[in-house]
């Protein structure tokens, strides 16, 4: 079982630490970096976080880097460690955009992406964007659906239900393929199907392994009712929340999990260096 890193950046952090912070987080061996996705925040908001008790994010956030910005920065000082978006709000976004983004990064990064994705949930933030909440299951699909073609070899072109792509160069193609990894987060039994009929891997979030156990047999019909397998997947934890120890990590191996992401929070290097020996130690890699 690999083991990534959580990490988030914002505008109070300086750039130079960003690039410090990663280097060395892959030197201690962790095998991936994840960072998170909100264009705006809204200060007062009746839409509800599903991984708080509270029902809003931790730390009342008023922003956070752009994923790919922050992943090609971290890219051009880095040499191994995969470049996860967790998760990158694809039915808020352009697809076109998103398709060139997703592939440039893996260009540039030698193949490193890990393009994690979701619908969403904080409604406010669709609604200053003027994208339709509702809807925004479907238009992931579809969306992710045009990124496939512009990322095929040769000339492009899609026709769906919302989105038409008239013939057209789209270029450099990712080096990843067919395509970088699309990993679908969420737990719900709409985005296991999800996972089933259009993923390459889940990104389940805070999951307890008896939860975790449950959400699989899930996961399983789910992929068995489009003629797949879990072995045609991968399986990816986010453990937030849960405790990280030898107990669980066996927990997690057995079920199959094959990469857990832990949080990895810290404003400075001294701060991240504690951190990160405490974590290094807590998985297993010191």
């Amino acid at each position: 079982m690999k083991i990534g890193v959580t990490m988030a950046f914002n505008h109070l952090t300086r750039p130079k630490f960003v690039t410090e912070a990663v280097q060395a987080v892959e030197a201690a061996g962790f095998h991936s970096v994840w960072v998170p996705e909100h264009v705006i925040f809204i200060p007062e908001y009746a839409s509800r976080y599903p991984y708080s008790d509270t029902g809003k994010v931790p730390g009342d956030p008023e922003g956070v880097l752009d994923p790919f910005a922050v992943l090609t920065w971290i890219a051009a000082g880095t040499e191994r460690i995969r470049l996860g978006t967790g998760i990158c709000l694809v039915p808020q976004r352009q697809p076109v955009y998103t398709a060139k983004m997703v592939a440039d990064l893996d260009y540039l990064s030698g193949g490193r992406v890990d393009f994690g994705v979701g619908i969403g949930w904080l409604k406010e933030e669709f609604d200053n964007l003027q994208m339709d909440f509702a809807t925004r299951g479907a238009r992931c699909l579809e969306y992710i659906d045009v990124m496939k073609a512009l990322w095929a070899p040769g000339v492009s072109s899609f026709k769906g239900e919302g989105y038409t792509l008239a013939p057209c160069h789209f270029n450099p193609k990712p080096v990843q393929t067919p395509h970088p990894p699309v990993i679908f987060g969420g737990e719900s039994a709409p985005a296991l199907r999800r996972v089933a009929s259009h993923g390459d891997g889940w990104y389940g979030f805070d999951l307890s392994p008896e939860v975790l156990a449950q959400k699989l047999d899930a996961l399983d019909a789910a992929l068995q009712a489009q003629g797949r397998r879990r072995s045609d997947i991968q399986v990816f934890v986010g453990s937030n929340s849960q405790p990280v120890n030898d107990t669980t990590l066996a927990q997690y191996a057995d079920l199959g999990v094959d990469q857990l992401i832990v949080p990895l929070m810290a404003g400075n290097m001294e701060r991240l260096s504690a951190r990160l020996e405490r974590t290094t130690a807590m998985v297993g890699l010191k």
